[in-house]
């Protein structure tokens, strides 16, 4: 199957699944026999889980492991994201933060860090007005648009992308995401299995 883009985000429903959380109050959830993971928009508020509480804030990443019940609280807009589970899950931590990662150079252009790192990747990246050479990873990506805008090169569709946009990319899409704006793209991006956003299975530079 090939990858696609969405303007408007509507949701997506692969092997991974993305979608937009809207929290007045409370939400409580299970994750079942997938792990979850979210990233907090807007708003604050905490996490309640295996009765420890953290505090929540904007660029926060949330990792909730399978089997494990939790309580968001608060007013929120929140992208989540599940996904299978394939091998032992090593959490590191609960709530990461942007602001607390280390930031990584994937190029001249793009900068990433990386929230939770396990069974799968959780990262932001901050791209700079460019457009990358076509390109492919080996594992299965979603990405938000959390800032900018651009359009996504993927096979022959090109989908203009502004934030609230997202995309699905499958092992082996060939594509780019190209920042068309006059500021930085921020996109929020989860790989399963892990991996990094520098890693490629197929680069149109190195050919």
């Amino acid at each position: 199957m090939t990858g696609y883009a969405q303007t408007v985000a509507d949701g997506i429903d692969e092997r991974l699944k993305l979608r937009v959380v809207d929290v007045v109050g409370e939400l409580e959830g299970e994750t079942g026999d997938r792990q979850e993971i979210f990233y907090v928009l807007t708003g604050s508020g905490s996490l309640e889980t295996a009765g420890e509480a953290h505090e929540l804030e904007p660029d926060s990443g949330i990792l909730l492991v399978p089997g494990e019940r939790y309580a968001i609280v608060g007013d929120l807009r929140l992208v989540a994201v599940d996904a299978p589970v394939e091998g032992e899950i090593e959490r590191e931590r609960v709530v990461s933060r942007f602001a607390d990662r280390d930031e990584e150079r994937a190029d001249e252009k793009r900068t990433f860090r990386v929230l939770h790192q396990g069974e799968l990747t959780q990262f932001v990246g901050v791209v700079e007005p460019c457009r990358a050479p076509d390109h492919s990873h080996p594992y299965d990506e979603v990405g938000y648009i959390l800032e900018g805008t651009g359009i996504a090169h993927i096979g022959d569709a090109h989908v203009p992308l502004q934030t609230g946009s997202c995309f699905y990319l499958p092992p082996g899409c060939v594509h780019c995401i190209e920042n068309t704006g006059p500021g930085v793209m921020r996109i929020m991006g989860v790989f399963h299995p892990a991996g990094s956003p520098k890693q490629r299975s197929y680069d149109a530079a190195r050919r």
